[in-house]
């Protein structure tokens, strides 16, 4: 999902990352908070009281997006799912679940624990700005509190809509889940209120930009179209864990693999290899060792006229985690590592030996035959 991540700390055991467009959203929420919002609500300040507020009024609100994410990553934890990482983009923030919950019940108590943690955050700072403002008057720090207070109070409320893959959507999955006892039938029903949701915001969106509220008109939009697009591939993603579940690694995997020696020229390599196996990565290999890989993205790296005379081991890339996955792995990490990297061929190493080659096309196509069948299956019912 996110291609341009960085970390920024951890947190209880959890990776506290940021992708880069929440940069973008970063300094939006800091020149409207100085701009607009402080210099509307609380007057007779000055511009740099104002920027001021508005920083900290900016961290209090990605804070709070943790703490939120924080909350439904702890209740995970004990429900036995591993969290890769929280991760703040552009819009919001986001716990990287490795499986779905195992129950109705663990997907209830994860979904509210957010928006219970945004809650008893407003609380907390709607308590600090009455503490702040008992000698009466309105000062930066009151304002800010009663920014933040309301701002969770906002965060809860929105959350709880019930439109997957938010979290009212998620409780709406659990009920559903619970009453039908069907994961995949909750989640496509879900999804389908999520997607409808995020309609409606496009629809709302064209509205205000007619009514000539064209920043916010825009943002609807957006919004709308990431609800959309998240709710269809929340019921994608299940599909396919659903579908590899069970499977093993080495079903995929090809034990027929074309390798070539590292000593070979650039133009052996494309000319007797890359042109008549149609293959876009290879193995490079000395004797029964496996030393790395290279593929047209490293060829393309040096000027066709040098390639006769530079080998495939000056340019090779060496074996790593980004081009290399072991036979035990699950599908659903190969294709993770996949996307990630945008490698569609992997190595399946055992030690240094190469055990086989995976690639995406096989995985889909048994993703395909297999959602077929099932779906005839479903049919037949």
């Amino acid at each position: 999902m996110f291609t341009h991540k960085f970390k920024l700390f951890r947190l209880f055991g959890f990776s506290i990352e940021a992708d880069a467009t929440w940069i973008l959203l970063a300094v939006l929420v800091t020149w409207s908070l100085a701009t607009g919002l402080f210099p509307h609500y609380f007057e007779g300040f000055s511009a740099r009281a104002y920027w001021t507020m508005a920083v900290l009024g900016a961290a209090g609100l990605f804070m709070s997006i943790i703490l939120h994410e924080l909350g439904h990553s702890l209740v995970a934890r004990r429900f036995g799912l591993q969290i890769k990482s929280i991760t703040l983009f552009v819009f919001g923030g986001v716990a990287d679940m490795e499986n779905e919950p195992s129950s109705a019940r663990a997907e209830l108590l994860m979904a509210l624990a957010g928006p219970a943690t945004s809650i008893a955050l407003s609380l907390v700072f709607l308590g600090a700005a009455f503490a702040v403002g008992r000698g009466g008057g309105v000062s930066l720090l009151q304002g800010l509190f009663r920014y933040l207070a309301g701002l969770n109070g906002l965060l809860a409320a929105f959350n709880l809509l019930p439109a997957f893959p938010l979290d009212g959507g998620r409780v709406l999955r659990a009920a559903l889940w619970a009453w039908r006892g069907n994961l995949r039938w909750a989640t496509r029903f879900a999804s389908g209120v999520g997607g409808a949701f995020g309609i409606f915001l496009i629809a709302l969106g064209v509205l205000s930009l007619f009514s000539g509220n064209v920043l916010g008109g825009f943002w609807w939009i957006l919004i709308g179209m990431f609800m959309r697009s998240a709710s269809q591939s929340s019921y994608q993603h299940l599909l396919i864990r659903r579908a590899l579940e069970g499977e093993n690694l080495r079903r995929f995997m090809r034990t027929d693999v074309v390798t070539v020696p590292r000593y070979i020229s650039l133009r052996e390599l494309v000319d007797d290899y890359v042109y008549k196996y149609h293959y876009k990565m290879f193995p490079v290999v000395e004797g029964d060792t496996v030393l790395g890989c290279v593929s047209t993205r490293n060829i393309r790296t040096v000027e066709r006229e040098a390639w006769d005379g530079r080998p495939v081991g000056e340019i090779m890339e060496r074996s790593c985690e980004a081009n290399s996955i072991s036979p035990d792995e699950d599908p659903m990490q190969a294709l993770s590592r996949m996307s990630q990297t945008g490698n569609s061929r992997l190595l399946v190493l055992e030690g240094d030996k190469l055990a086989g080659i995976i690639t995406l096309k096989d995985i889909l196509n048994f993703l395909s035959l297999k959602m077929d069948l099932e779906e005839g299956e479903q049919m037949l019912e």
